[in-house]
């Protein structure tokens, strides 16, 4: 008797050996497994190395030296850091004016952009009136409408109105509620406003709040996370924009006042060539020197998200949006 048991007991041994390895590979309901999460880190660093690589070669190449460019045995690490790249970058998009134009282009349009579309979204959320659903019909068509269609008939209209090489050509349709994806904001905010509680805007009204204190009272420091990720959007947008600023703005046919790094950065090789010639210096452009030019137009981008990096990821956690 004491034999069977002992046998028993034996027996039951490996299989509660192979239980647990199974729970430590695949993982139980309240817990991953151990090859769920090897999977999801390597999915995960893989996508970020395809994100990162175009930024760590950018910033590799930039410190290069036109020798290093040449020498095949340096790929990735050069053999001094070369600063002179940033300098001459620098002075052929005239940095320190261009980015002031640039705050301005994008900034002024962006705050604009915010304010128009949160009351917009607010209104579609907070109140009922006859063709609601027509008009989100019409605002979500709009959205899926390529941009070229719309451009050439704008830039018309801009040219009637002499806008054409102006910051108006920005700030008035913002100020419409038509700014660069405009749209998406809107829904964004009103599917936002549409979660915040409804009693507590009535308890506002009772004690003798209108719509507009009651708005700024409640539904505004409610909505912060969707504010912070519409503001990010939209200076990304408006920042990176190219084409449509030195269409509307900078101006193809009128030499507008106004640029922007991008369009600097568009427009470097013939800068730079001309700058050589009025400083009568023979120093040939190369990769590395577009590369810091590169690094430069997007560097105050890279700093606004780094230190708003927690509030960002906090709003599109809550608000549930996902960026291109």
């Amino acid at each position: 008797m004491k034999k069977h048991n002992i046998i028993s007991i034996e027996n039951k041994r490996p299989r509660v050996n192979k239980d647990k390895l199974r729970k430590l590979l695949l993982g139980t309901k309240e817990k991953k497994g151990l090859l769920n999460q090897l999977f999801l880190y390597s999915l995960l660093i893989c996508i970020g190395f395809v994100y990162l690589y175009p930024l760590l070669y950018m910033i590799s190449k930039s410190f290069m030296s036109l020798e290093d460019l040449l020498d095949t045995s340096i790929s990735w690490i050069p053999s001094k850091l070369n600063f002179g790249n940033y300098l001459k970058a620098a002075r052929s998009m005239d940095y320190l004016k261009t980015f002031l134009q640039s705050v301005i282009v994008a900034g002024i349009p962006t705050l604009l952009n915010v304010i128009v579309c949160s009351f917009v979204g607010y209104g579609f959320a907070r109140f009922e009136f006859k063709g609601k659903k027509l008009m989100l019909g019409i605002l979500i068509f709009s959205f899926i409408l390529p941009p070229q269609i719309t451009m050439m008939p704008t830039y018309v209209l801009f040219n009637n109105l002499k806008l054409v090489g102006k910051l108006q050509s920005f700030l008035i349709p913002a100020l419409l509620g038509q700014g660069l994806n405009a749209q998406i904001f809107i829904l964004i905010f009103y599917q936002f406003f549409k979660l915040v509680p409804k009693v507590l805007i009535e308890a506002a009204h009772i004690d003798g709040a209108g719509f507009f204190r009651s708005f700024l009272r409640i539904s505004v420091p409610s909505a912060k996370p969707a504010y912070i990720t519409v503001f990010l959007f939209s200076l990304v947008w408006y920042w990176n924009e190219s084409y449509l600023t030195q269409l509307y703005v900078s101006g193809v046919y009128i030499k507008g006042t106004l640029s922007t790094l991008i369009i600097k950065l568009k427009q470097f090789d013939v800068n730079y060539n001309t700058m050589q010639t009025v400083e009568g210096v023979a120093t040939s452009n190369n990769e590395s020197i577009r590369m810091a030019a590169t690094l430069l137009s997007i560097l105050p981008v890279l700093i606004m998200y780094f230190i708003m990096q927690r509030s960002f990821v906090e709003s599109i956690d809550r608000t549930g949006i996902t960026g291109e």
